[in-house]
């Protein structure tokens, strides 16, 4: 039996959807406005998860024009039925409500080609899909309530699906409107047939520290359900400031082979109870049954910081991150932590064997737009991230560096500048919209590796080893920031809004957990 420590998942992975496929287990997470969307992740034992491909990974496949940071892909559903894999998931532009939507892909391999989106009829968000003993597609999400009670409450709709039509058949039922009043947004809805009941395990109080997890049953799909007396039957909002851990919930249950059951879900690491800059994480929580109900965290109560796993004889390293076979280091240009803003890594940047060549683009990190970025998630909350750039082909006016990035509105730069007179340094906090300058000079040699250095909450910005400014981490947090992601870390390259004419090469990127 191996002790495995949570999370499963480090760094912005929220939202995680899983399904099992015999000795296989198959996760995804959301995504919002990175590409590749959506990964799919594979595990045999819940813990050692690798991405083998992505759900949105080609050109086109959706429109990410304008969608700001936290608009884009939201909650998906990963489950297997007849061979065939589905996956449903809602695109949102939180600045126009009438793009975007619910869609449905599905492929005969998670690894992908997975289909070009098929629109499904209906509003609200966090779709997901459940197939019953007939072989019968049941569709079910959440939206705002239409006769709410109060504000922000939800309801859940759940309606036929017919593979064959590619549309909605038969009538449709609101089965749910949350178990607690005024906690709002009943949302992260899925469905199970289970024993010849169906059971309904949704998130409810906001997908922040009053985050839960409810229960659900009812004799048939359509309802009506009984709530769990016991609801919530997961959170941690009842602990306090003083937990390390806030925000459980947005789960999914699956049964393993042994019979035993799981549960992914997210929850937020909080240092001081408050902030936390890595996101919203997935964390794998036991599951057991009693008097008909699922038990999260039996014995417990809360989100287990270790987990014991019966059919597990070998530790996952420590510190992992996925997939297991990574080593602190250099980031390969293969690797499948690389993302790009509203654009494939492949449509901004080329692979030259080993280095990458990043064009200079006219937008910069305040453009809610493809920007010359190439990034990946800060997974550790102390971790050094540098970058050996050779700036040669950038062009006057342009400027390129190290990108730590929340959001267009917030996010910092430790970026060079060529000029006539030569190369600058120049580090800029842009927060809520407003730059401020933490550091410039100019240079009197090469350019030196940069990056920075997290410890904690705290970010040291280096250049040639030296610490050249700082900045609190929780100032770059969803909590201080709003929205829903973690921090990236990563090289951006801009022309300034003139026409783009040079680019800068990528030589090195190590990511090394302390």
């Amino acid at each position: 039996m191996a002790t495995v420590a949570n999370p499963v998942l480090p760094g912005c992975h929220p939202d995680p959807s899983i399904c099992r496929v015999g000795e296989w287990y198959y996760l995804v997470t959301s995504t919002f406005e990175y590409l590749p969307g959506l990964p799919v992740m594979r595990s045999r034992d819940l813990v050692r998860w690798q991405t083998i491909g992505h759900v949105i990974d080609r050109t086109g496949m959706l429109d990410y024009e304008g969608i700001a940071s936290s608009g884009g892909l939201y909650a998906p559903t990963i489950r297997h039925h007849d061979g065939l894999f589905w996956v449903v998931c809602t695109i949102v532009d939180q600045n126009d409500d009438t793009r975007g939507g619910n869609f449905l892909v599905t492929a005969t391999d998670p690894a992908g080609p997975w289909s070009d989106p098929i629109w499904l009829d209906v509003d609200g968000i966090d779709p997901s899909v459940a197939f019953d003993d007939d072989g019968r597609v049941w569709m079910h999400g959440t939206r705002l309530a239409r006769e709410p009670e109060y504000f922000h409450q939800t309801e859940v709709w759940v309606r036929e699906y017919s593979p064959v039509e590619r549309a909605f058949v038969g009538p449709e039922h609101v089965i749910w409107r949350g178990a607690v009043r005024s906690a709002v947004w009943a949302e992260g809805p899925h469905l199970y047939q289970i024993d010849g009941r169906w059971y309904l395990v949704a998130a409810e109080g906001g997908t922040e520290y009053h985050h839960a997890v409810s229960v659900a049953r009812a004799d048939e799909i359509a309802g009506p359900y009984e709530g769990n007396r016991a609801n919530p039957v997961l959170t941690h909002r009842h602990l306090g400031r003083a937990t390390d851990v806030i925000g459980a919930g947005h789960a999914d249950i699956v049964q393993a082979a042994d019979g035993s059951w799981w549960a992914v879900l997210l929850a937020m690491r909080a240092a001081d109870g408050h902030h936390y800059p890595l996101g919203r994480e997935t964390f794998l929580c036991p599951v057991s049954w009693e008097d008909g109900w699922p038990v999260f965290a039996p014995g417990e109560g809360r989100v287990p910081r270790e987990v014991e796993l019966p059919w597990s004889v070998t530790p996952a390293p420590a510190a992992a991150w996925q997939p297991d076979d990574r080593v602190p280091g250099t980031v390969r240009p293969d690797d499948a932590r690389w993302t790009a803003l509203r654009a494939l890594p492949s449509e901004v940047s080329e692979d030259d064997g080993g280095t990458w060549t990043l064009p200079a683009r006219a937008e910069t990190l305040a453009d809610a737009t493809v920007v010359a970025f190439r990034g990946l998630r800060q997974q550790h909350a102390d971790v050094d991230a540098f970058a050996d750039l050779d700036l040669a082909a950038l062009a006057d006016g342009e400027s390129a560096g190290f990108a730590i990035r929340q959001s267009e509105k917030d996010h910092v730069t430790l970026a060079f500048a060529r000029t006539s007179a030569g190369l600058t340094l120049r580090a800029t906090h842009r927060h809520g919209g407003e730059d401020r300058v933490l550091h410039d000079e100019a240079l009197a040699s090469e350019p030196g590796r940069i990056g920075v250095r997290a410890r904690g909450y705290r970010y040291e910005l280096v250049h040639a080893d030296a610490v050249v400014a700082a900045v609190d981490a929780r100032e770059l947090d969803a909590v201080a920031t709003g929205g829903f992601l973690g921090v990236w870390f990563g090289v951006f390259a801009t022309s300034h809004g003139a026409p783009p004419r040079g680019q800068v090469t990528i030589a090195a990127f190590d990511y090394a957990p302390a």
